[in-house]
């Protein structure tokens, strides 16, 4: 299937995708940002032929799904995009970024999650005048897809980072996420009123199973770090 390309023609099962997230998914939008969280560079991108800010060695998973629901090109970052591109989606996701506003401050400049809907707001204002009127943009993002996957940076770049961050001395757990759902709620809802309505999220994975994680804090090297899993399992 690698040999045969992407080169799909027929008519997408949806008329754009719209990406929301943080390095699992950035494609990017960091290269220009004064940022030890960036990708645009070898060995990134070994088997995509050459670097392009996504952390990996190829795709990432939207892309795969960009493949899937039958684009002809992957979406693009809002750093990169322009004109009538924007109708396909656009991909604002940013390395080390986080629900909440200080999350991963320490890595230097990134989008925040509300970083990342203020830009998706901008778009909205672009595809309102390409398309004609805000009835005609909002009929037509009704039907996209929006794809959502924040929060490990703020617990691996933020609440288990006591060093830099107070929060783990101010929240309790529960309390932590409770205040990360409430933050999450209101961009998410941000996004609803700019005309979102078909919305994929994604939960936060095992972080405390990460190579780094097992590096620093787990015993044998092996063994997933529960006071991390616990806490972001909430």
């Amino acid at each position: 299937l690698l040999g045969l390309g992407f080169k799909v023609k027929a008519e997408p099962q949806v008329p754009c995708y719209f990406i929301f997230g943080d390095s699992l998914v950035d494609n990017g939008n960091n290269n220009r940002l004064r940022s030890i969280a960036r990708a645009d560079y070898f060995p990134y991108g070994i088997d995509f032929g050459g670097p392009t800010g996504r952390f990996s060695n190829g795709r990432t998973t939207v892309d795969v799904l960009t493949e899937l629901l039958g684009f002809d090109n992957y979406i693009p970052a809002y750093s990169t995009v322009s004109g009538q591109e924007i109708l396909q989606g656009v991909n604002y996701a940013s390395a080390a970024a986080g629900i909440r506003e200080e999350t991963g401050a320490q890595l230097g400049q990134r989008i925040t999650f509300s970083g990342q809907v203020e830009n998706y707001k901008n778009t909205v204002a672009q595809v309102v005048e390409i398309l004609g009127d805000e009835y005609t943009a909002a009929d037509y993002l009704k039907r996209c897809i929006y794809s959502v996957g924040m929060g490990s940076n703020d617990y691996l770049n933020n609440y288990f980072m006591p060093q830099f961050y107070s929060t783990s001395r101010q929240y309790t757990p529960e309390q932590y996420a409770d205040d990360l759902i409430s933050r999450y709620r209101d961009q998410l809802n941000a996004l609803y009123n700019y005309g979102a309505r078909k919305f994929a999220l994604v939960g936060i994975g095992d972080i405390g199973c990460s190579p780094n994680e097992l590096a620093q804090g787990s015993q044998d090297g092996t063994t997933c770090v529960e006071r991390i899993n616990s806490a972001n399992r909430i």
